[in-house]
């Protein structure tokens, strides 16, 4: 063999990446990157297990820190003391980590930067949250491997019982990438969990309303949420924070500024240094003064300033030179399934609820199995119990235990766990008051072993579990917010930039929407020409018109049963005679859906406030329970089928819209209103007829449900409009040929649902068809439109009162060429009517 066979030539090049991509991903997988399913890093995990293992729990006495990291040491973690420790102690700071996972006993260092006392002095133990980590750990809920000499096991993950990740947040360098996750409100982050569970449609806006923003240990201020929502959105954001401080006045006159909390990370005693340095360099004027005044009671620190000086120039300085203000590079990134990726605020808290889905299916395995075979050995006992004198008269004829426990086992045809079972019995099981907790104890485990089958079969009922146990974890460890949120100098929200003022919104049969002051109408006297709302093609005319605020929410219900939602400043404003712009541009429908119904909401999340729990589809409630969890949205659709749901369900309405209810075939949606689930509801026809009916003959169903007959149609006839009633008020129909009338409410009676009803008008060719049923009053006006785009606003109290069976009086001229009452709407009267429209307009 040669020289060269014995030493080969290899690639220094290839050799040297393939060797720095080993280290560099054990350094990511290994070290450096924390799970996103428990949120730790392999040193923290380790740590926590092993003090699990030795009982180092929180109810147990304090043991020396030397004793865990050693323990750390010769198990798990072949690396140094000095790592190990370290990390121990930051889980016990509390100016540090968000809520403690280690309890410490002795000193652990302080926000002034002093390190801790080094292990054989420090006592530690687990705290109580910690043990959420490590609930159930026992019973075979995540997978356990060798460890790094194959002689111990070690769990992979943490159970985890609350999203760890988000509420304590993690830190890290590894190779080529860092991680930088801020620390959460227990509370908040629970509800954004829980949030998800109800909806996994939630986006990430959604979620920013029950966890606005990170929360820190040192409490203090972020300002602006722009970062917030970078961060939540991408992964990656940059959040300003700044120190909590507030003026005070001195008894000599001159001015203090007090800091009582810090950004978080920053070091109290290298700050007061910085400060005084730029005081001494003269780079911070009118300074006279400058000391800590902390203590155990909490942190202040005193600044004091020259007379002649403004204080808040001076703070202003600080924020700026100082890290009284300083930021937190967001960078969402954790471990998912071993692979290092950037995370957006849902994407964190889905594979949380995944990893909970295993570890509560894992449990509920275990339990099970657990159950089942105590029931087995509960069932040969039994078996024992109703024939003793037999089991005793076999076990004393035997001559070894094996013999006795295969005459058991072939006698009575128990197995081979039942028949030992057996023979280990004590005497003391014969007794009567024995016999009755064996049984007892049976009864109770074949429930429970149904329970189990139940949620291994039933994904709700697995969840409905998750819910259960975390929430019990939010009201047992959850507090308040420390960190405010405020808005930063110059920073300022769309909505602020947009005044709050009442606006028309128009819909155009082709689709073309828009936003009006509702200023641009002026009441005008029945049987006027109008004015002209929107600048249309010849053949498109205005099919929805509604007064709301510009910040109010708006639902968007489409002819196909979907719902879409948006702001009503996010609707672009145009002149009156401009067409608008198309709705495609704003709402995600498919072609040929149309929008057929608007919901103007004061605001959705706090109506929905109002609903105790949300309601399952297949539930059937009560008419007391379904009128005690409103508000709900009332449906109907051309074919006459009406529905009642929970508003809450509709909450988190996507950008692709929600399913509002499954409609039949060649069915559309006509008509939604708001409800108490206690009103009555009045339900209009093309042909003239109408039925009234209450709203609990509907039961509450779930969104996706279809619905229940409303009233019973003629071939061809359709719905053609549905109000909910007021007892006050008078029914106003109008018809295509501009024809209408107000009757007295009294004069349409209560029917049961699902009936022909009664004539509303007295339909002719000189009437034309009715194309609106409303319910108003006669402080109401309303608008009338046409096909061709010509408006006329008409006070109620102006439109002649006649009874139900009439033709109606004149309430708009139509021109001839196919013109014809597309559209009537109901407006509440205000200052608006007397603005005059401009000149050229009229």
């Amino acid at each position: 063999m040669t020289e060269f066979d014995r030493n080969p030539t290899i690639d220094i090049t290839k050799e040297l990446r393939n060797s720095f991509i080993d280290y560099a991903m054990s350094v990511i997988v290994s070290r450096a990157l924390p799970d996103v399913r428990d949120g730790l890093k392999p040193v923290h995990r380790r740590i926590l297990f092993a003090m699990y293992e030795v009982g180092m729990t929180p109810d147990k006495p304090y043991k020396k820190s030397a004793r865990v990291v050693g323990d750390v040491l010769a198990k798990y973690h072949p690396h140094g003391d000095s790592s190990v420790y370290d990390a121990m102690v930051r889980m016990a700071q509390d100016f540090n980590t968000r809520y403690l996972l280690v309890d410490g006993h002795g000193n652990f260092g302080s926000v002034d930067g002093d390190s801790a006392a080094a292990m054989r002095y420090t006592e530690s133990r687990m705290s109580k949250i910690a043990m959420e980590l490590l609930r159930d750990i026992n019973k075979e809920t995540v997978d356990f491997g060798p460890n790094y000499d194959g002689n111990e096991k070690e769990p992979q993950v943490l159970p985890a019982r609350f999203p760890n990740l988000l509420v304590n947040g993690s830190a890290g360098i590894a190779v080529g990438m860092a991680t930088n996750i801020p620390p959460h409100n227990l509370r908040e982050v629970i509800d954004g969990v829980l949030m998800m569970i109800e909806n996994p449609d939630v986006t990430v806006s959604e979620l920013m309303n029950v966890i606005p923003g990170p929360d820190f240990p040192t409490a203090g201020q972020i300002l602006g949420r722009s970062g917030i929502r970078s961060a939540y959105e991408t992964g990656r954001g940059s959040i300003v924070m700044r120190a909590k401080s507030e003026f005070e006045e001195a008894n000599n006159g001159k001015t203090r500024i007090i800091v009582t909390e810090l950004p978080f990370q920053v070091n109290k005693a290298r700050l007061i240094e910085k400060i005084a340095e730029l005081v001494r360099d003269k780079k911070i004027d009118g300074i006279t003064d400058l000391r800590d005044e902390s203590d155990r009671k909490g942190m202040r620190m005193v600044i004091e300033l020259r007379r002649d000086v403004k204080p808040q120039v001076v703070l202003n300085n600080l924020y700026k030179q100082t890290q009284l203000q300083t930021t937190f590079g967001v960078n969402m990134l954790a471990l998912v399934h071993g692979e290092p990726k950037v995370l957006n605020l849902r994407e964190v808290i889905y594979h949380y609820i995944e990893h909970q889905k295993d570890v509560i299916t894992r449990r509920t395995q275990f339990e099970l199995k657990k159950a089942r075979a105590r029931a087995h050995i509960l069932d040969g006992l039994r078996i024992a119990l109703d024939h003793i004198d037999a089991v005793i008269a076999l076990i004393r004829a035997s001559r070894t235990t094996e013999d006795a426990r295969n005459g058991l086992i072939s006698e009575f045809k128990l197995s081979e766990e039942q028949a030992q079972a057996i023979l280990d019995m004590r005497l003391q099981r014969l007794t009567g008051l024995e016999r009755d907790k064996i049984e007892n104890e049976y009864n109770e485990l074949l429930k429970q072993i149904a329970e189990y089958e139940a949620i291994l079969a039933d994904q709700n009922l697995l969840m409905s579990v998750i819910k259960e146990e975390i929430t019990e974890i939010r009201e047992t460890f959850g507090d308040d917010r420390r960190t405010a949120i405020t808005s930063a100098e110059g920073e300022i929200d769309e909505a602020d930039l947009i005044p709050v003022e009442d606006v028309v919104i128009t819909i155009t049969h082709q689709g073309y929407i828009k936003r009006l002051p509702v200023s641009t109408y002026r009441s005008q006297r029945r049987g006027g020409r109008g004015v002209t709302a929107t600048g249309m093609k010849e053949e498109d005319f205005v099919e929805h018109l509604f007064i709301t605020s510009s910040h109010n929410d708006v639902l968007f219900f489409t002819n196909r049963g979907r719902v879409y939602r948006l702001k009503g400043y996010e609707v672009p404003e145009f002149g009156r005679a401009a067409k608008g712009t198309p709705i495609i541009n704003l709402l995600n429908i498919e072609q040929g859906e149309s929008v057929s119904a608007v919901i103007p909401l004061e605001h959705t999340a706090q109506a929905a406030e109002q609903v105790d729990e949300v309601i399952e589809d297949t539930v059937a409630e009560t008419e007391e329970d379904s009128a005690a969890q409103g508000p709900f949205l009332f449906m109907g659709t051309r074919k006459g089928v009406v529905k009642k749901t929970p508003l809450s369900q509709f909450n988190n309405i996507r950008k692709a819209g929600l399913i509002a209810l499954t409609l039949r075939d060649e069915d559309e949606l006509i008509g939604v209103k708001l409800t108490d689930g206690k009103q009555q509801i009045i339900i209009g026809t093309r042909e003239g007829m109408s039925v009234r009916f209450a709203e609990q003959d509907v039961r509450s169903m779930g969104r996706t449900a279809a619905g229940v007959k409303g009233i019973d149609l003629t071939a061809s006839d359709v719905v053609i409009d549905m109000d909910v009633v007021n007892k006050k008020a008078f029914v106003l129909v109008v018809t295509s040929n501009g024809y209408g009338k107000r009757s007295p409410m009294g004069s349409y009676r209560s029917q049961g649902r699902g009936g022909k009803g009664i004539k509303t008008l007295d339909r002719t060719d000189k009437t034309g068809h009715v194309v609106g049923l409303k319910i108003v009053t006669t402080d109401d006006d309303i608008l009338v439109i046409t096909n061709t785009g010509v408006v006329i606003r008409t006070p109620v109290n102006k439109i002649s009162e006649q009874s139900r069976i009439t033709q109606g009086v004149k309430l708009i001229n139509l021109h001839g060429d196919g013109e014809e009452v597309s559209t009537v709407a109901r407006v509440l009267t205000g200052d608006e009517d007397e603005v005059d429209l401009p000149k050229e307009a009229e």
